[in-house]
């Protein structure tokens, strides 16, 4: 009976350390000012997969399979006869368990078509503002978290809107620096473009532009992007750059970084 106790205070101890440990290096951590977030960037196409299926389990199973803190998602319906009245970012945030938030593009059959996000944690407000489109119009969502903001925008296939598109960008978002900001979302634009590298002046991309997004069979460029909002007070760190392998679900393929920030003093 005795040996019986000395092992249970044994392991009393071993695990009272053992959460003291945990808490010291939790500490040292928020000390640090350090915070480390995934950002994925995602143009699901209805949930429309290559093979013409809609399947919201396919994509929000790629969505879970990657389980990032925030995701930008482009071509939403919202309640149209194309999508049978389904709001299709309520069906992957119901698959995820994630909060989201949409902005509306355009009407659309009944309906909305437009952009969104999802977060798992739980927005502290979220703002919509229109950006140019010849062949329609086009927007841009807002999401604002504790720790950082994360935009999602479509931009326009005709180039003239997307060079327009920068200067809407810079100058609506020009205020916002008290948090880190970022922008991601499919541009319809190569790195080496004349909208791409005008955007480059104010922002950084993150993600490895030599791995192309698109078609997901053979992809051969890069047009969906994750950027950070070049400011002062904030280091941000790239830890890894991916673009996920997944030829089924959409026409586009998922990608996503994995960051650090750190906040100067």
């Amino acid at each position: 009976m005795r040996y019986i106790h000395t092992v249970i205070y044994l392991l009393f101890i071993v695990m009272s350390w053992s959460i003291i440990g945990c808490s010291g290096q939790k500490e040292t951590d928020k000390q640090s000012g350090n915070s480390k977030i995934k950002i994925l960037s995602y143009n699901v196409r209805n949930a429309r997969g290559i093979d013409d299926v809609t399947d919201y389990d396919r994509v929000a199973d790629v969505i879970n399979r990657i389980d990032a803190d925030c995701v930008a998602i482009q071509e939403l319906d919202s309640a149209t006869e194309r999508s049978n009245g389904d709001v299709v970012l309520d069906e992957l945030a119901k698959r995820t368990g994630m909060h989201a938030s949409y902005n509306k593009s355009i009407d659309y059959k009944g309906g909305a078509y437009g952009v969104g996000v999802l977060t798992k944690e739980k927005p502290l407000r979220k703002e919509g503002i229109p950006l140019p489109g010849s062949e329609e119009q086009r927007s841009l969502l807002l999401v604002e978290l504790q720790d950082y903001i994360i935009c999602s925008t479509h931009w326009s296939l005709n180039q003239s809107d997307r060079v327009a598109s920068v200067d809407v960008i810079n100058s609506w978002l020009k205020d916002h620096t008290a948090k880190p900001l970022f922008l991601a979302g499919d541009l319809n634009a190569v790195p080496s473009s004349e909208e791409i590298q005008k955007l480059s002046k104010e922002w950084t991309i993150l993600n490895d532009v030599t791995q192309p997004t698109i078609p997901v069979n053979n992809p051969n460029r890069c047009i969906d992007y994750l950027l950070f909002k070049n400011n002062p007070q904030f280091d941000v760190n790239l830890l890894e750059s991916t673009v996920e392998s997944e030829p089924m679900a959409s026409d586009h393929l998922p990608v996503w970084v994995s960051i650090t920030i750190k906040k100067n003093r």
